[in-house]
């Protein structure tokens, strides 16, 4: 007979959460290799053994996506690798993008029950293993291709972003035809142009995009929806019984101070897609102009500008320097981005405004001209709002400004279209994430401005359940549910669109 497992509980897991290899500082200062070597298989049986099997599952409500987190570990502890796989992709096709770029901290690890304040523990590594059971994926060549019935609807996405690329695995799921329509030459939005290798490997990118083109989605490429064709005209002309929208939000945001004409000043944005994207980084063999700065400037403590540091260094900048209006407790960047970041040589200016940027001769940068801050009461952000320090001014040389303070929506699709649009410019949605056109949703940081990865594409599977519904597509389970005084066969009746039902 068969002995029950023992429950696990806080003092009988290990206690130490397990380490990741990485490369050492000063070494992949100078590459672009990924810093993170990512868990061995040793590493990872340890770390899921951490994992309590809370009933409760509060992991599972802390990830934007739903995955079925103590599922995947325990499958793990069983060295049912494939079947890990199997679960998380049941809710999320790109576990190797989302175990690396996530703020898990933020999210599933945060209110892991493991790592509470009362227990004095660090949260199970969910990222960790999520990333080592895709990495195995990739490596294995797994990929699950459901049997999928078509229902002769077709789908338009705008973007091929984290957003675009969740709600269309849904949707081509569901058996509907679905066409990417993505600006850029490749599939990935952010993904592509604005994560590093040293963070976020493109072939691995490239690797999880492909199981979602598995899933017969078909991707346009350099194809810019507003000036090819209208939204209106996806709907009306081109065949698309819905429209998802997510273009993301990567219209950059700078400060307006004196100086910001410059040859030298640019942003983020820019500086990271010519690098990543561009291939600027392998300047001759790929032939995009990049002239990079000896004594760099970045403006801004998030996620991006940490990334444009350390871009900087590796581009073989001398000295390169973090300017941020607040301390370093109230930067937005994950804290593991600024460790990283401190220990390959960044210098990092906190309570520190820019207030001009400082030409040469050739109408070029020298330097820039900052004021210190002092902390006062917080704003409607909930920080303390930065106050400069009467008589503080001061130089430091410098011969690039990188502006990394956030990003606005493009224009492009409110300037040629009649959606609606909130008061940043923002495109409305209603609480389904439908917007003002008819059959058109939209998601991702077009919607809430600059997000994560995982909250993208949280909204991109929110929009795809949305326009099943619409769309009338109900697993055939559904329909055989009790009906309530709202329902008809299954099937809520403010619902409309012809009813299409797969009876599998």
């Amino acid at each position: 007979m068969a002995t029950k497992p023992k429950k696990k509980t806080i003092r009988s897991i290990p206690q130490e959460r397990t380490p990741m290899p990485e490369q050492e500082p000063l070494v992949r200062a100078k590459n672009f290799e990924e810093v993170a070597l990512g868990y061995r298989v040793e590493e990872a049986l340890v770390e899921a053994e951490r994992c309590l099997q809370c009933a409760d599952e509060p992991c599972v409500r802390g990830c934007p996506v739903g995955i079925d987190i103590p599922g995947f570990i325990r499958k793990i502890t069983e060295k049912h690798y494939h079947g890990a796989y199997d679960i998380i992709t049941d809710t999320n096709l790109l576990p190797s993008v989302c175990g690396r770029v996530c703020p898990q901290e933020n999210q599933c690890e945060g209110v892991c029950t493991v790592g509470q304040p009362d227990t004095r523990l660090e949260p199970v590594a969910i990222g960790r293993l999520e990333r080592f059971i895709g990495d195995t994926a990739i490596r294995e060549g797994w990929a699950n291709v459901p049997y999928i019935e078509p229902n002769g609807l077709r789908v338009g996405i705008v973007g091929a972003g984290p957003a675009g690329l969740a709600c269309a695995a849904d949707m081509a799921k569901a058996g509907c035809e679905v066409v990417v329509y993505e600006a850029f030459h490749q599939p990935g939005g952010v993904l592509k142009y604005g994560i590093p290798d040293f963070r976020l490997p493109n072939d691995k990118v490239d690797a999880e995009i492909r199981k979602v083109e598995a899933l017969g989605v078909r991707f346009e490429c350099n194809t810019l929806v507003g000036r090819l064709f209208t939204i209106e005209q996806m709907r009306a002309e081109m065949g698309f019984d819905a429209v998802f929208i997510g273009t993301g939000a990567g219209y950059p945001s700078f400060m307006g101070i004196p100086g910001e004409s410059l040859n030298g000043v640019l942003s983020a944005n820019e500086l990271l897609t010519r690098c990543n994207l561009l291939r600027a980084r392998d300047f001759p063999n790929f032939d995009t102009p990049l002239q990079p700065g000896n004594h760099v400037a970045v403006i801004g403590a998030g996620n991006t500008a940490m990334d444009a540091l350390r871009v900087s260094l590796r581009l073989g900048a001398e000295s390169v320097h973090c300017i941020y209006r607040r301390s370093k407790t109230e930067a937005p960047a994950r804290a593991e981005e600024i460790h990283h970041a401190e220990q390959e040589g960044v210098d990092f200016n906190w309570l520190t405004s820019p207030i001009e940027i400082l030409a040469d001769a050739q109408g070029g940068v020298r330097g820039l001209r900052c004021v210190r801050m002092e902390l006062g009461e917080p704003d409607a952000s909930g920080r303390r709002k930065p106050v400069p320090v009467p008589g503080s001014e001061f130089e430091f040389e410098c011969d690039m400004v990188v502006f990394a303070i956030g990003t606005n929506a493009n224009p492009i699709l409110g300037q040629t279209c009649k959606l609606a649009l909130d008061k940043r410019g923002y495109i409305a949605t209603d609480d389904s994430l439908a917007t003002s056109i008819v059959g058109v949703w939209a998601g991702g940081d077009i919607v809430t401005g600059a997000a994560t990865v995982i909250r993208a594409m949280g909204a991109g599977r929110q929009a795809a359940r949305a326009m099943k519904a619409w769309l009338g597509l109900r697993d055939s389970d559904a329909v055989y549910e009790g009906d309530a005084a709202d329902t008809l066969f299954g099937i809520h009746r403010a619902e409309h669109g012809p009813a299409r039902v797969r009876l599998a």
